[in-house]
């Protein structure tokens, strides 16, 4: 059998079968006027982080982009979201990540963006003129960084199209003269937003310890009504 979970599409609509870990904190999101749909989501833990880093970049390059505000304020600023975002990610995937054995991933991606704020407020409060005009291809590079290292822990193929997308942004965002940081927005945020909507493939279902064999059962039943509900397709 080879590294990726081939019997899946990359990317595909939501699965509504979900596993034990998926159904922690789930969010539910549906209007409906009368008996028009409006909209319909569903929300695990891991699109949350996504949705909350999605929201934390935006504010900060869109800010850096279009508002006049101090560097110093804007690195003060970035870094509270940045400690807010991290905090986030830890906590709000935890489970997740200890049922799939993924939490080298979660540190992975904590640390690249602790290396990325550091070289900014270095950047902004020291003075450090090589680092500032690269502040775009920082971010963006270190973001791919952290995709090929979940696409490798995932065996996912959307995450390693991802960390592509960023590694093609560092090149680009240097030619984008005058709107390095908006650009730099849109990849970052509307990757996670895309990977917060859909779902991506990833190697296939385990066991794990830290389920109780009640809830290894259940998570049994949701992959074969899965699979059933694919084949039907």
């Amino acid at each position: 059998m080879g590294y990726f979970n081939l019997s899946e599409p990359t990317l595909r609509c939501k699965q509504t079968a979900l596993d034990v870990q998926d159904l922690r904190g789930l969010w539910r999101i549906h209007w409906q006027i009368g008996n028009v749909q409006i909209f319909s989501a569903l929300y695990t833990r891991i699109d949350q982080v996504f949705i909350t880093w999605g929201l934390i970049s935006i504010l900060v390059f869109l800010t850096a982009q279009f508002f006049p505000v101090n560097w110093s304020i804007q690195a003060i600023v970035g870094s509270l979201l940045t400690a807010i975002g991290c905090y986030m990610t830890v906590i709000l995937p935890w489970f997740w990540v200890r049922v799939e054995q993924l939490r080298w991933v979660i540190y992975t991606w904590v640390l690249l963006i602790l290396a990325g704020i550091i070289l900014t407020n270095l950047g902004i409060f020291i003075g450090w003129v090589q680092i500032l005009p690269y502040l775009c291809p920082i971010w963006l590079g270190l973001s791919a960084i952290g995709y090929f290292c979940t696409a490798l822990g995932l065996r996912s193929r959307a995450f390693i199209l991802a960390g592509l997308i960023h590694l093609l942004g560092t090149t680009i965002v240097v030619y984008a003269e005058g709107w390095r940081f908006a650009l730099t927005g849109l990849i970052i945020a509307s990757t996670l937003f895309f990977l917060a909507e859909l779902q991506w493939d990833m190697r296939l279902p385990m066991d794990s310890p830290v389920l109780t064999p009640e809830q290894q059962q259940f998570n049994q039943k949701q992959r074969h009504l899965r699979s059933s509900t694919f084949l039907a397709k």
